[in-house]
């Protein structure tokens, strides 16, 4: 009898592929497993196991499977349920849902090995001097990766090279799949077994005239006495000795040295909630969410800023943790983790699973064999939106914190799916409740909540009763013409500063751009440095002296001519954090001032290093792009300025006066946090602008009702389904006729729901031009039909030869 397993591959592919297995491979086969398999004509892939049958496949002959990597499944079968809703709700293959859900260190590549042959005949072939070299080196070391042989040889392309050796018979080609995970292994020391305690004083007496051995073993005490695994570097660090003093006393059969495997990262703490007192509004929401569970699974708690909804999440993770439960709490982003994982530690040290990209890929998988191999074990998972896909065995409850965040849409590659409603989906599959916490929720989740398809929590008040700070809106046309302006400082901004310096109180400035200015120009013929792969211009970092693209990353040095006309008549225009915090420093000398951007908290600690300085007031002024905005608590910060309100306001696109609502609300709610009351600064050319207005006064609910208004007219989410196709190719008129097609074909079934094709306002991203169908499914419509003919059109458009290379990235819900 066959036998045959379907095995999924990490490869943007709509089908599985079959092999051969013998009989004991499939009884010890299991659904989940990684196999290596052979894929194309001499490529080794990890794949994962879907099903074992005996059904040979029709079309091709089943290859033989490689090797089985596990022991036991590393995918769950609950994993494999939220893969499928995954690929099948945001129309992606399962390939892509497979390949970003796994640390990317456990998708084994195939590594090409290189081997000499033996043979007498050697000698008789003529070989050129590269070819030479190789085998030469071949004769030091039995085998030699692609990698090794180009060091060796000193040239990118080797392959040619390799293939003349192995048509001439000189060497063998293989493919072997490399474990590229390593565990961290310390050295413990242990008591020998064969020493009583009762021998210990005369042990000791017997080291007199060794001195730094008798420390040693007196500091290994000590240490006994508080850690139940001893470090042999911590060790010889408290007893201040070198290694040789451990070595006499291992030789001595005193002391034993042991490997142990830990863990990289690993967090204590008190593990005890019951320091958590709630006031009386915080205690009426707690008891309103666990009644808001009992009917719902999914839960809003509209929180203003500072208004305590992290104790009340503290609460529900501990009756959770009590119940041995796991806890996914859900960040935005990685900046924000640092200060909160400081904060959950004191609570739940020992059950604290951390889990982002700025973790190595060992650190990532030992975070996720942690959560796979403790099935039986409580535990609180912190991480960004790709924790969605870990191996959860006993979810209870998921928290998403600052759910309206546009950080949570993984745009590119795919899956391109939303971590706020993927969570949604992931805690119906898991049976867990979902918690969606945000002081300005989006009008989608507050439309479901307010409609009644969520719970709906208020928490309306400032923890301890702390004021909302007083929020002013400063009229910079008004102060330009008073010529009341410094830089780009109005008067009354600087004079707060100032007074907050005096106070020895913190202040806040915030300008959603990085860099020092948006271009440099030519004032003699107005050119301007544009990128070489997109339809954008280089923005000026004056601190590396670089023009930088922010969307492919290619950069030039600082331009002291013109390219164009060689003058040297050049200007800045637009500003960055970078010129603000250049600014400070001259209108304020004797201030610390930091700068806190994408290019400043680059690196594994880059933000934790900010956050903590910023804590402990060793700085006085923060400039920050919209990083300082999300969920930090800084006691002591008492000012926030908004250098220009108004440069989101215009933007093309239809969130713009809902995403600007949210951005200067949450980042009004870093000041006053603390008895000290605050004040924000908001600079604007359009202080009259409907939405400024509201955000002066906190007015979430009539912010809401107008944008609802507003989209219910044009219909927008949430009276539509939207779907975005974007179509990209390097050919300008190639992806002028895929989309002119695509959209035809579209409207065949949809009509004047179709939209399109346009250009976005950057047509060309990395050499590819970008053009945008769009799809609105009035809510009537079936989903899963619309989907069906969708994925039809999508067949037929593949099918067509003139549009090969055009590529559709298909955005469902988050356009």
């Amino acid at each position: 009898m066959a036998y045959f397993v379907d095995v999924l591959l990490p490869l943007p592919l709509k089908n599985t592929f079959t092999y051969r297995i013998n009989e004991t491979e499939s009884s010890f086969l299991q659904l989940g497993m990684r196999l290596s398999v052979p894929f194309g004509k001499s490529k080794l892939v990890t794949g994962i196991v879907l099903k074992i049958h005996d059904t040979a496949p029709l079309i091709y002959e089943a290859k033989d499977i490689d090797s089985i990597i596990d022991e036991t499944p590393l995918v769950l079968e609950s994993q494999l349920r939220f893969w499928h809703w995954i690929a099948t709700y945001y129309m992606c293959q399962l390939g892509d849902v497979f390949k970003a859900s796994l640390p990317s260190i456990l998708l084994l590549q195939g590594e090409t090995i290189i081997k000499k042959k033996t043979s007498e005949e050697n000698d008789a072939i003529e070989v050129s001097d590269d070819e030479f070299l190789l085998l030469e080196a071949l004769q030091f070391k039995s085998s030699l990766k692609i990698e090794e042989v180009s060091k060796i040889l000193n040239k990118k392309n080797v392959l040619p090279i390799i293939k003349s050796l192995f048509e001439k018979q000189q060497i063998t080609v293989d493919e072997y799949v490399e474990e590229k995970y390593t565990p961290k292994i310390e050295k413990m020391v242990l008591l020998h077994p064969n020493i009583q305690e009762a021998q210990l004083p005369e042990i000791l007496d017997s080291l007199k005239n060794a001195p730094k051995q008798r420390d040693v073993l007196l500091q290994f005490f000590n240490l006994k006495a508080r850690l139940p695994n001893i470090k042999s570097t911590a060790l010889l660090k408290e007893a201040k000795a070198t290694s040789a003093s451990l070595k006499s006393l291992v030789k001595k059969e005193i002391l034993i040295l042991d490997s142990l495997q830990v863990d990289r990262v690993h967090f204590t703490g008190a593990q005890d909630s019951r320091e958590i007192s709630l006031s009386e509004i915080q205690e009426v929401a707690l008891q309103e969410i666990k009644q808001s569970f009992i009917e719902k699974k999914v839960c809003l708690l509209h929180g203003i800023t500072a208004s305590g909804k992290t104790e009340i999440y503290i609460k529900l993770i501990s009756e959770q943790l009590i119940q041995k439960k796991q806890v996914l709490f859900l960040l935005p982003e990685i900046a924000l983790s640092a200060q909160l994982i400081s904060r959950l530690q004191i609570y739940f040290g020992d059950y604290l699973v951390v889990y982002h990209s700025k973790y190595s890929a060992n650190e990532r998988v030992e975070a996720y064999n942690k959560i796979l191999k403790n099935r039986d074990q409580p535990q609180l998972i912190i991480g960004v939106r790709s924790s969605l896909f870990l191996p959860f065995s006993h979810l209870g409850l998921i928290i998403v914190d600052e759910s309206h965040e546009s950080s949570y849409k993984q745009y590119d590659p795919a899956p391109r799916y939303h971590g706020r409603d993927a969570a949604i989906a992931l805690g119906n599959l898991s049976n867990a409740k979902v918690l969606l916490g945000s002081a300005t929720p989006s009008v989608e989740t507050y439309y479901n909540a307010s409609s009644g398809k969520y719970g709906l929590v208020y928490l309306n008040k400032r923890h301890k009763g702390f004021l909302l700070p007083e929020i002013n809106l400063i009229d910079l046309k008004e102060k330009q013409k008073k010529r009341l302006m410094k830089g780009h400082f109005s008067d009354s901004l600087r004079e707060s500063i100032e007074e907050r310096l005096i106070q020895k109180e913190q202040v806040i400035i915030f300008q959603n751009k990085r860099g020092f200015s948006s271009i440099q120009d030519c004032t003699t013929c107005g050119y301007i440095p544009q990128c070489v792969h997109c339809d954008v211009s280089l923005t000026y970092h004056k601190y590396t002296k670089q023009l930088r693209c922010h969307y492919c990353g290619y950069q030039i040095a600082e331009q002291t001519l013109c390219r164009s006309c060689g003058s040297d008549k050049l200007s800045t225009k637009g500003f960055g954090t970078e010129q603000i915090e250049e600014e400070l420093k001259g209108l304020f000398p004797k201030a610390s001032i930091a700068r806190m951007d994408q290019d400043s908290t680059r690196g594994k600690y880059g933000v934790q290093k900010i956050i903590s300085q910023f804590q402990e007031k060793e700085i006085d002024i923060l400039v920050g792009t919209q990083m300082i905005a999300k969920g930090f608590d800084f006691k002591n910060v008492t000012l926030v300025g908004v250098m220009n309100a108004d440069a989101q306001l215009f933007f093309p696109d239809y969130r713009a006066q809902e995403k600007t609502y949210q951005l200067l609300s949450q980042v009004s709610g870093r000041a006053g946090r603390s008895s000290k009351k605050g004040l924000v600064l908001i600079q604007t050319y359009n202080p009259l602008h409907q939405i400024l207005q509201q955000v002066s006064v906190g007015n979430y609910k009539n912010m809401y009702k107008d944008q609802l208004e507003e989209r219910k007219q044009h219909k927008y989410a949430p009276f539509v389904r939207m779907i975005r196709f974007t179509l990209k190719h390097r050919d300008f008129n190639k992806v002028n006729d895929a989309s002119d097609w695509f959209a035809k074909a579209l409207r065949q079934g949809f009509n004047e729901n179709v939209l399109g094709p346009e250009y976005p306002a950057i047509a060309r991203v990395r050499n590819q031009y970008n053009k945008n169908v769009l799809l609105k499914i009035p809510k009537s419509y079936d989903l899963k039909k619309v989907k069906a003919f969708i994925r039809k059109q999508q067949t037929s458009f593949e099918s067509i030869k003139t549009f090969s290379g055009v590529r559709i990235a298909v955005h469902v819900d988050h356009t």
